[in-house]
């Protein structure tokens, strides 16, 4: 009898403990019949860090929604705990987006570092074991969305993303962003002198991401590689064929490794050189259409230019609050949808709200049955 209790409370002990935090399967599992395929006769719907206009960035409750909502991929930002799993959080600081500072147990681990030219004070995520990571809960970014969820979702790992994608009921993509590799490659080190980006792209590889841009394996799992970091997309390029897409900042930004400016890598000549590695850029989206006191300017060439050196254009970020649209666009974030997708002519949107640009997009341009239409 002792021993029969002894057993039985080991079991509840394990049951336990695991129902603590979601246990992640290998993805997959589960969807045994032929899933839609990803839509491709329309911009892309890039969910920015899930949909962060309702859930804490980068949690698996964003990424599912956005899935819900009809996204096409799921971006995410990877960075590095000390001890090298990479997980999907935006800053290389914890302060903005989890709970860390009512963490009294993390009091005096505050540090200062130069990230990008800039002095920064806070609590890095580099300085974290993935242990410690997994205390912490997410909060919402900004003050003016929906603060019921903060302290609800953990911090997940890349593999727990892939999976949220895999296991989705229609193909979706990710969208996998190379954060911060000068400064992560900095602080974090792996065995056999890996780099960051050698654990990034093993990390695509282990669930099987490979394949050019609309290859047949590319199609069965997209997935595009971003990066700030020029370097970075060209040391990856002899490592997998995955598309890549190369990240431009705003117009007085510079290249986190090679410092060039943005007149250097939005020219001719660098459009030339850089399209041998990637298939596409993702600007700002002030950075393509200009805007003075939030009026609208001008379009430059940018769009036009990239489209005649074989370049896709993915600007960022759309979001339905007033403060983000133009007076132009009179509030509505679809007159923007339109604007960006039939004037200026891009392949991809980044927007924090994927429901309100997927139902634009089923409005004005609707799939036809077979072509990735959401269920």
């Amino acid at each position: 009898m002792t021993t029969l209790c002894t057993i039985l409370f080991t079991l509840l002990l394990l049951f336990v403990c695991c129902s603590a935090r979601r246990t992640y399967l290998f993805p997959g599992i589960g969807h045994k019949s032929p899933k839609q395929p990803l839509q491709t006769s329309r911009p892309f719907n890039l969910a920015h860090r899930g949909s962060n206009g309702e859930f804490p960035e980068e949690t698996a409750a964003a990424y599912r929604r956005s899935i819900k909502e009809g996204a096409d991929f799921i971006e995410t930002d990877i960075l590095s705990s000390k001890d090298g799993v990479l997980v999907c959080h935006h800053d290389v600081i914890l302060d903005i987006t989890t709970d860390i500072a009512e963490h009294k147990e993390f009091a005096g681990r505050q540090r200062a570092y130069d990230v990008q030219g800039f002095n920064i004070t806070g609590f890095f995520i580099v300085d974290f074991t993935w242990k410690e990571l997994q205390t912490l809960r997410a909060k919402q970014r900004f003050s003016f969305r929906d603060q019921q969820y903060n302290g609800k979702f953990p911090i997940i790992t890349f593999d727990e993303y892939i999976s949220i994608a895999l296991d989705a009921s229609r193909v979706v993509g990710i969208y996998p962003e190379i954060k911060d590799p000068v400064f992560i490659n900095e602080h974090v080190k792996w065995p056999n002198g890996k780099r960051f980006e050698d654990v990034f792209v093993d990390t695509l590889k282990k669930y099987g991401y490979r394949g050019s841009y609309l290859s047949k394996h590319w199609l069965k799992q997209p997935c595009f590689i971003q990066s700030f970091a020029p370097s970075s997309l060209v040391y990856i390029s002899s490592k997998t064929d995955l598309p890549k897409i190369f990240l431009i900042g705003h117009t007085a930004w510079q290249t986190e490794d090679t410092k060039q400016t943005f007149l250097e890598v939005t020219s001719d000549a660098y459009f030339n050189y850089i399209k041998k590695y990637v298939v596409g850029i993702g600007p700002g989206k002030d950075t393509v259409v200009p805007a003075v006191n939030n009026h609208l300017q001008a379009p430059t060439d940018l769009v036009v230019r990239a489209h005649a050196h074989s370049l896709q254009v993915h600007p960022y970020t759309f979001r339905n609050e007033y403060q983000y649209i133009h007076f132009e666009f009179h509030q509505d974030p679809y007159i923007e949808f339109d604007f960006w997708i039939n004037k200026m002519g891009v392949d991809g949107l980044f927007t924090d709200f994927t429901g309100s640009l997927h139902d634009f997009q089923e409005w004005t341009s609707p799939l036809s049955p077979g072509n990735g239409e959401r269920p």
